[in-house]
């Protein structure tokens, strides 16, 4: 099978294709002693070209891992990362890594202090050679500046001398210095404050559309998420717990979490009713989970299969996908 999956397939299905994830990390426990933390823990899922595809959930969810492990930044433990009908391994990754590309959290810590903003947006081009003259390097710095909402005049500037809406956009275009197909956006905006935020969602939203990019789009906030997502995933403790359109997923969640999550968005309707709701309790640790579903200890839909069956994960209407033995939709 997997040398079948070497091999380009002409058409294939989905540009991105995962199947069943993990990633482990070991934690020294004792002398001689290590368990693995189990920060992904089979994970599925696919996306088409010029899809955006939300993964939402509480921090230490496994998303922000989901999104490296897809790059290889993390040697992925067990499962398949499929991009145009290939299976991505380490040894033919540097092959696809001008047509996949992250832009990270932090805008403050993921630029090099030391190096000028050209030098950190040209570094990629340098990397894959893909100029023939320094004019011509100089040109599509320039290029990729404008494109973000930047000027040529920044280019000669450093990382500190810049807001942190400004670094994001130098974040942004660095990521876009190779062409790429495929995005992912690392919580992207949730170092920024909220007018900032909007801008940098705006323009994300912009360059998709101009560069039929494909996003992976992970972020805690339900709110961001809704705005710029085709679909949405939630996850929680390292498993997909759902998995739908995101118009389907607000009118119809049918994980307790996810109803959870939605349920502590705050609003500033006044005329919308509605009171905020806060899920209790911490998410249990992933070195050593809960039996049967992982959920079951925050849930107050918990019953006895739930504290010993793992949950199955199936489609309960076209497209919405659910691992739950109580789905909300039976209780209506």
């Amino acid at each position: 099978m997997s040398e079948q999956l070497e091999k380009q397939v002409s058409q294939p299905e989905h540009l991105l294709e995962v199947r069943d994830l993990k990633q482990y990390f070991p934690i020294h426990t004792g002398w001689f002693q290590n368990t693995p933390l189990k920060a992904v823990d089979g994970v599925s899922f696919t996306i088409d070209a010029g899809e955006t595809l939300g993964l939402v959930g509480e921090s230490g969810c496994g998303k922000t891992t989901v999104g490296r492990s897809l790059l290889h930044l993390y040697k992925p433990t067990g499962g398949e990362v499929i991009y145009k009908g290939v299976r991505i391994t380490p040894k033919n990754i540097s092959q696809y890594r001008r047509e996949m590309q992250i832009v990270f959290q932090d805008p403050y810590s993921s630029l090099n202090p030391r190096m000028t903003v050209s030098d950190i947006v040209g570094e990629p081009l340098d990397i894959h050679h893909l100029y023939s003259s320094k004019k011509e390097r100089e040109e599509k710095i320039a290029h990729l500046l404008n494109l973000v909402g930047l000027n040529s005049d920044h280019a000669r500037r450093y990382a500190h001398e810049f807001s942190g809406g400004q670094r994001q956009r130098i974040g942004i275009a660095r990521a876009l210095a190779t062409n790429p197909k495929f995005v992912v956006c690392d919580e992207a905006v949730s170092a920024l404050d909220v007018s900032i935020q909007s801008q940098i969602i705006n323009l994300l939203a912009d360059l998709k559309e101009q560069s039929n990019l494909t996003y992976l789009f992970i972020t805690h906030d339900l709110s961001v998420v809704k705005y710029i997502s085709d679909r949405i995933g939630v996850m929680y403790l390292g498993n997909m717990v759902e998995l739908a359109n995101t118009q389907e997923l607000f009118d119809h969640p049918l994980h307790p979490y996810t109803e959870a999550l939605m349920a502590a968005i705050p609003t500033t309707d006044v005329e919308e009713n509605r009171e905020l709701r806060i899920l209790e309790g911490d998410i249990p640790s992933p070195v050593n989970p809960p039996q049967g579903c992982k959920f079951h200890t925050r849930c107050a839909h918990c019953t006895e299969i739930c504290k010993h069956a793992v949950p199955e994960w199936k489609e309960m209407a076209p497209g919405h996908f659910v691992a739950c033995h109580h789905p909300l939709s039976e209780k209506e």
